[in-house]
């Protein structure tokens, strides 16, 4: 059985290069028993400080939300929407749950009593809307219908005046 050994002794030496600088040189030699020796190349030693990429993203959103004032459309102006009105008319229920879902809640909260009450007084504070809680309380009571119909077009009209202004920005390093 033969056994083999093999060493590994890196030297490291200055030579100079044609420019004038000092150019550092590690070469190795390995052995065996058998008397082979090798040599390796200089090694060249190359840091990398940063990995290349897309950089910093930064983005911007602006949001413009019109607010305050009365309400855009009255309670009886039921004409300026006729698909609303046809919804409010005929099944007010889908139309309560379609405004629940524009409003951001849930769409089990319309089967909550008193929440097209709670929808409103939350539409009128978010848009600073003038009017008072006994009005909201009148209007969903005594209108329901009505007022559900009023609050698709007010959220309808609100969020189209919203404008979303999104600029990206790439930093390179």
């Amino acid at each position: 059985m033969e056994e083999t050994t093999v060493t590994d002794q890196p030297e490291a030496s200055i030579r100079k290069t044609s420019a004038g600088e000092d150019e550092e040189v590690k070469s190795s030699t390995a052995g065996s028993e058998d008397g082979c020796k090798f040599s390796k190349l200089p090694a060249v030693e190359d840091v990398v400080l940063t990995q290349p990429g897309l950089g910093v993203t930064t983005t911007t959103i602006t949001t413009i939300t019109q607010t305050g004032g009365n309400w855009s459309t009255g309670l009886f102006n039921i004409w300026g929407d006729k698909t609303t009105c046809l919804l409010g008319a005929l099944v007010p229920c889908c139309l309560d749950l379609s405004l629940a879902h524009q409003y951001g809640e849930c769409l089990c909260l319309p089967l909550l009593p008193g929440s097209t009450f709670a929808i409103r007084v939350g539409i009128r504070e978010r848009y600073k809307i003038q009017g008072s809680v006994c009005e909201d309380w009148t209007a969903v009571y005594c209108c329901y219908p009505l007022a559900v119909c009023q609050m698709i077009r007010e959220m309808k009209q609100r969020m189209k005046t919203q404008t979303y202004h999104v600029s990206t920005a790439l930093e390179c390093s």
